[in-house]
């Protein structure tokens, strides 16, 4: 136990650390990372790359009218193609063959990858002050409703234009159901479970990209593919009956009887004495006073830059996120690239993210924080540059997938890290800050991705550098595990700067 955490919390003695109710509770909302994972690596199987032939206007001096844009149609005259037949042979249609997403509108393909990726950003803003706001329920139900509604009704969409704002809403809600579902978990565990539940949390959403590649083979069409993810979440709308309130939440906001109903029965459920929540009721409204009169002074972004040490940290811990954010989802989305079975890569590199979770779990009690997030770093660093100089396509795709088990590593970890670097008065803020890196990271990953149609080693080597910059930036930041934890900015300020001071 972390000597910053010796004070007793009222309400987790009331409703215990860790037991059936807590149990029951977080399966259940960890199911909505299922449909996280569908609808943010939906790409891969929505747009996948597509042989095409130019069909008109048609020439009779060019010979191969393969992935041509221009044609020669006689005298000179140099026309851009207006019609085109596309390779059908793997998928019976897609959103590129769907609207004409090649030649000039190529891009149009990862500007909707890079829409989700925004909509998630926009979801995680709206929904956290949503959540602070009318609780945690209530934000998660109306997301998981908006979910289901618009990723249904974006598989019927006519045009491209209506296709990306319903996916962009989606998206939304699903950057909703992420926050909130998180949030909610945190404030029902107790402390020492929490770094474990933080990742044990993450496994749908890898099993969920597992899945992927699955549905597509079954479904073969964009919109096949775009009903099957989104059905789902039609059944995660029974959390009405089965998910609680926050009681944090209901305290923090004086609605004490509502409160008190859930701690009871979760007490019940945990085989906790009553009169705990009893005490936990009085202790609370005890501390309250002294914690209104702790935090009269507001804390907000800015206070993260204020002071040069913590704004070093700030810098670099978010440097980290945005590598995680543009290598997860870039390599996600660069394995449908690779030579071989789209199907078989994607499915591979995604089952192999599963050991590195594992990995993560073994050593976050064991092995320090920036050791792990170092070790990760390293390892998909290294191994995307490696790509670059291997021709086997075997190899590659080996490769490529040991950059994504990398991630599946630095990710959870440096989740975690954030949450332990920052003080106590700006923690939300900073792990927010950090989210919001990783998410622009993943709005600019699709472009880098197809970037293979310039020089196919561009994709790489732009990937690769990345992790090895934030494995560097780690040597400069302090570990934090075993630490008594940083509570102010004060605080922050001066972790970590006496052992640096000492080494010199």
């Amino acid at each position: 136990m972390m000597k910053g955490l010796v004070s007793i919390d009222p309400v987790q003695e009331a409703m215990g650390s860790i037991g059936p109710w807590h149990i029951i509770i977080a399966v259940a909302i960890s199911l909505v990372k299922f449909p996280v994972a569908w609808h943010q690596l939906s790409i891969v199987f929505l747009a996948p790359p597509t042989n095409f032939s130019c069909i008109a206007p048609v020439s009779a001096i060019n010979e191969s009218m393969i992935m041509k844009c221009e044609v020669d149609v006689g005298n000179g005259t140099i026309e851009k193609c207006t019609d085109f037949k596309y390779d059908k042979r793997i998928f019976r249609e897609s959103i590129i063959t769907q609207w004409n997403l090649v030649c000039d509108r190529q891009q149009l393909a990862n500007f909707a990858q890079s829409c989700t990726m925004l909509g998630v950003l926009v979801g995680n803003l709206i929904f956290s002050m949503m959540a602070d706001r009318i609780g945690r329920k209530k934000p998660l139900m109306i997301a998981i409703a908006l979910q289901f509604a618009t990723g249904l009704a974006s598989a019927f969409a006519p045009w491209y234009e209506l296709f990306l704002v319903l996916k962009f809403i989606c998206a939304v809600s699903t950057g909703g159901t992420m926050l909130v579902s998180f949030v909610l978990l945190m404030e029902i565990v107790g402390v020492k479970w929490r770094s474990i539940m933080s990742v044990l949390f993450h496994m749908p959403f890898l099993i969920g990209h597992v899945m992927n590649p699955l549905i597509s083979y079954l479904t073969l069409t964009w919109y096949g593919f775009q009903m099957a993810i989104s059905i789902p979440s039609v059944f995660l709308l029974a959390y009405y009956w089965v998910i609680p309130e926050s009681p944090r939440w209901l305290l923090a906001m004086g609605k004490h009887r509502q409160a008190e109903r859930i701690l009871l029965k979760a007490a019940e459920r945990n085989k906790i004495p009553e009169e705990n929540v009893n005490l936990a009721l009085e202790t609370y409204d005890n501390q309250a006073t002294i914690r209104e009169a702790k935090n009269k002074e507001k804390y907000n972004i800015t206070h993260l830059f204020r002071t040069p040490n913590l704004r070093l940290k700030t810098v670099y811990v978010s440097i980290n996120w945005f590598v995680c954010g543009i290598c997860f989802f870039g390599l996600a989305q660069y394995m449908g690239h690779l030579d071989g079975n789209i199907f078989l890569n994607v499915a591979v590199s995604a089952a192999m993210e599963l050991p590195g979770t594992v990995i993560v779990l073994f050593l976050i009690s064991r092995v320090s924080r920036l050791k792990i997030l170092m070790g990760g770093n390293i390892l998909s660093g290294v191994s995307l540059l490696l790509i670059t100089l291997i021709t086997n396509a075997n190899v590659r795709i080996f490769l490529a997938s040991l950059g994504l088990v990398g991630m599946a590593i630095s990710f959870p970890t440096v989740y975690l890290y954030s949450g332990e670097v920052f003080p106590t008065v700006v923690r939300n803020v900073g792990v927010g800050l950090g989210s919001i890196s990783a998410r622009i990271g993943s709005i600019i990953a699709p472009y880098i991705a197809t970037m293979g149609t310039i020089q196919p080693w561009l994709p790489p080597v732009i990937f690769g550098l990345g992790p090895i910059i934030g494995a560097m930036l780690c040597l400069f930041l302090p570990e934090t595990m075993n630490c008594e934890l940083p509570e102010t900015i004060e605080d922050a300020e001066n972790f970590g700067k006496k052992k640096s001071e000492e080494e010199h």
